[in-house]
């Protein structure tokens, strides 16, 4: 990913290894209360993060904002872009559209996500995330919200033939307070959350954290608040020429959480699959040539 596109959290850590002590101290601060850390003045973040005006200028500068005043217009631009609904993003997209088909500019769009979802993977905590899901003794949870509830709802129906102890939670269902009663100690919930970030996923995912589940969250590169409580979060490139966002990044990354998920587990997956079809044969449950 670019510069110009980077999130401000992605540029604070990718930016780490190449900071002082205390701008390592400030990045940690304004990581851990994003964004409000940088709503405020300098003066009130160096106080909160225990360094100096200074260091708070200079890291700014590091990350290419040219100063404080900067950073923060980067801030008030991301926290706009979070909250933008669909038809203020129509209006922006199509006063600039180029003359091309939208079939092209859709496909082009769509590809330069997906590259640029999978090139910000840090591909140990995919295969630390995938490893959970797949370890037998975690029981699997996931939800998501309006849009991306379906998504859950496939990953879902895939894992169910893949492994046992996978279930669905849907957004403001009844089904939440039984589930979260089983809930135990290292299960993983499964959180899908982009913009506009839904008040709904975050009670479910403070309160599974509270019964001890491990949140492996999928959003955007503005950031769902889930992320706080998240142990694993993968970002997605969503932007599209439409009203609405796209959703293929994260589609292709679920699939992909899939089939490493199948890899780890194939042994017993590859029994199980076979019982399920037999089970298909007897019930006639598919229509035959």
């Amino acid at each position: 990913m670019s510069a110009a596109t980077q999130s401000i959290e992605d540029r604070l850590r990718s930016g780490i290894e190449e900071m002082t002590r205390t701008e390592k101290q400030l990045a940690g601060h304004i990581l851990r209360h994003y964004p409000m850390a940088l709503l405020g003045s300098v003066a009130q973040l160096a106080r909160a993060a225990e360094v100096s005006s200074p260091t708070v200028v200079r890291l700014a500068q590091k990350m290419g904002y040219g100063g404080y005043p900067g950073l923060q217009q980067a801030v008030r631009d991301e926290l706009e872009a979070q909250l933008v609904s669909p038809l203020v993003k129509h209006d922006r997209w199509a006063g600039d559209a180029p003359d091309t088909h939208m079939i092209n500019r859709f496909a082009d769009t769509v590809l330069g996500n997906l590259q640029a979802t999978l090139k910000q993977i840090d591909h140990a905590e995919f295969d630390a995330a995938a490893a959970m899901m797949a370890d037998p003794k975690r029981r699997i949870f996931a939800t998501g919200g309006r849009i991306t509830g379906p998504i859950a709802a496939y990953f879902v129906a895939h894992m169910k033939v893949i492994r046992p102890g996978v279930e669905l939670l849907e957004p403001l269902s009844n089904s939440w307070p039984p589930a979260l009663l089983e809930m135990q100690k290292g299960d993983v919930l499964l959180v899908f959350d982009i913009r506009r970030y839904e008040s709904s996923v975050l009670q479910l995912v403070e309160m599974a954290v509270e019964q001890g589940a491990e949140v492996v969250l999928i959003t955007d590169p503005w950031v769902s608040p889930a992320a706080a409580h998240a142990r694993y979060r993968f970002s997605a490139q969503i932007e599209a020429p439409s009203a609405w966002d796209s959703t293929v990044a994260i589609q292709v990354l679920v699939e992909t959480f899939m089939a490493a998920i199948q890899s780890l587990t194939w042994e017993e997956t590859s029994a199980r699959m076979a019982r399920l079809e037999a089970l298909y044969d007897r019930a006639r449950f598919f229509r035959r040539k």
